[in-house]
């Protein structure tokens, strides 16, 4: 196996996989020694028990479509990386993103979470799609989601780690900021400001219920970026709206000279 392919793309490769629409997540799973099944579940999103070289993974059936593709590829994770244990996991261990954008010990739930988004947005298949983009849009992503039938909010975080885009998604609440990602191309010293100011659409669109914003807009920088360095610049911002009150925008930088180490 190539150094620059990991596990989860390996057995794509070994299908023959080459393009976004032949991951069937069913067929991965069982030529992995998988078997998938669908049903109610009350105290967990998907399970898997598995013993000698083979699993059974269980989801939640009252879940979306691309969710329970997440979940699939999140057990896989497990059988990949963790066989041998009987595991549970919650809506909340599934696709959970860190606060601070800052590198962690992955804990195994965040280890199941990368092998998903390395099965559903494979680096060989993804990058080149994503590079057909000059800039990261909540449209661009749209349409990398719609080919890859994942979220979107797992393939603007695919996107962003390509390192092609100098731009940031940020999640907010209404308690202020929950987590943010942000590629090695943007300076460490553009963290995001905890509080969203009025002036900014995306305050508009958490607090008075306003649409998600169709193009991006441009904004003081100092909206995003509690610092004096941020009154000299503007950057643009667009909005999607998360579960749970929450939503996440993705922050671009226009000006180069904000990119200048």
């Amino acid at each position: 196996m190539s150094a620059t392919v990991n596990a989860a793309e390996h057995a794509l490769q070994a299908l023959g996989i080459t393009e976004p629409e032949e991951i069937d997540v069913e067929v991965v799973a069982h030529s992995l020694g998988a078997k998938v099944k669908y049903r109610p579940l009350k105290s967990c999103e998907a399970r898997i028990v598995g013993q000698d070289g083979r699993a059974i993974i269980t989801v939640d059936t009252a879940t979306t479509l691309r969710r329970r593709r997440f979940s699939i590829g999140h057990e896989l994770g497990h059988w990949h990386r963790h066989r041998g244990l009987c595991l549970k996991c919650r809506s909340a261990d599934i696709g959970r993103q860190t606060s601070d954008g800052r590198r962690t010990p992955p804990t195994a739930e965040l280890q199941a979470d990368a092998y998903a988004s390395d099965l559903l947005l494979p680096g060989y298949i993804f990058r080149p799609l994503a590079g057909d983009f000059d800039r990261l849009t909540l449209e661009a992503v749209k349409i990398l989601a719609d080919r890859f039938q994942t979220s979107i909010t797992a393939t603007a975080i695919k996107a962003l780690g390509t390192n092609r885009f100098p731009s940031l998604l940020v999640c907010h609440s209404q308690e202020g900021m929950r987590w943010f990602r942000r590629p090695p191309i943007v300076p460490d010293r553009w963290f995001p400001r905890s509080d969203l100011l009025p002036e900014s659409p995306t305050f508009r669109t958490l607090f008075n219920g306003g649409q998600e914003s169709r193009k991006p807009v441009s904004v003081k920088a100092s909206c995003w970026f509690d610092t004096p360095a941020a009154e000299r610049f503007t950057v643009t911002e667009q909005t999607f709206v998360l579960p749970n009150n929450r939503v996440a925008t993705l922050v671009g930088f226009t000006d180069r000279r904000m990119l200048e180490v």
